[in-house]
């Protein structure tokens, strides 16, 4: 059985490609087939990012291919340990069922009100189609140096009804350097960025795994 992760966004930019390969390539360097079904169809971002990685010789490998639809995205799941989809932003019906398909829908956000509202709303929204809330789980991304103003985004977080992934994801310029070389926010020069990239990731497999279990003895 794949296990699938959707990431999902209400808005453009969110940082659903960058947990879409950060997952990627964590489940791949422990020995997983994982693939990412890249179905933001005008901007490509990961299966762009899977071909530099690729051009580079970066190991692990990680296939990542656009789909147009769904349906002949999840045709290619059976064949992989994990698949992740990476949708397009903004609520629509898309957006609704890639997450119906997954184990595990994961939320990125960053930390003012201007972020934080549209994602609960989102998730609402989700809800509102007969989703379980607890598959939902917020991640912070884009993050300012400030704890006082990362505690206070989680805080808000955490009065829904949704999980709130442990760690974050500041803003870096090593991030970004990162994944133009085809590499993840795993795989900067720098041990404390990719720490807490590693503690996010590992935040996120903790989640799949726990839902799945749930699954399992239901």
């Amino acid at each position: 059985m794949a296990y699938i992760i959707s990431m999902v966004s209400q808005k453009g930019g969110a940082g659903k490609s960058t947990l879409a390969r950060l997952l990627a390539r964590e489940l791949a360097h422990n020995g997983m087939r994982v693939k990412i079904a890249d179905l933001d169809t005008q901007q490509t971002t990961c299966t762009g990012w899977a071909s530099d990685r690729a051009e580079a010789h970066i190991d692990p490998e990680i296939q990542a291919q656009p789909f147009g639809n769904l349906r002949t995205a999840l045709a290619e799941a059976g064949r992989f340990d994990a698949y992740i989809l990476d949708g397009r932003p903004h609520s629509s019906q898309q957006t609704i069922e890639i997450a119906r398909a997954a184990h595990a829908i994961i939320i990125p956000t960053g930390q003012t009100k201007d972020d934080l509202r549209p994602a609960v709303q989102l998730a609402h929204s989700l809800v509102d189609t007969g989703i379980e809330p607890s598959r939902i789980a917020f991640a912070l991304v884009k993050t300012t140096r400030s704890v006082v103003e990362v505690a206070a985004a989680r805080s808000y977080l955490e009065q829904t009804d949704y999980a709130v992934l442990d760690g974050d994801l500041p803003i870096s310029t090593a991030y970004g350097i990162a994944h133009d070389a085809g590499k993840t926010v795993t795989e900067t020069p720098y041990r404390t960025l990719n720490e807490k990239a590693e503690r996010l990731a590992q935040a996120i497999v903790d989640r799949l795994v726990a839902l799945t279990t749930v699954k399992e003895a239901s």
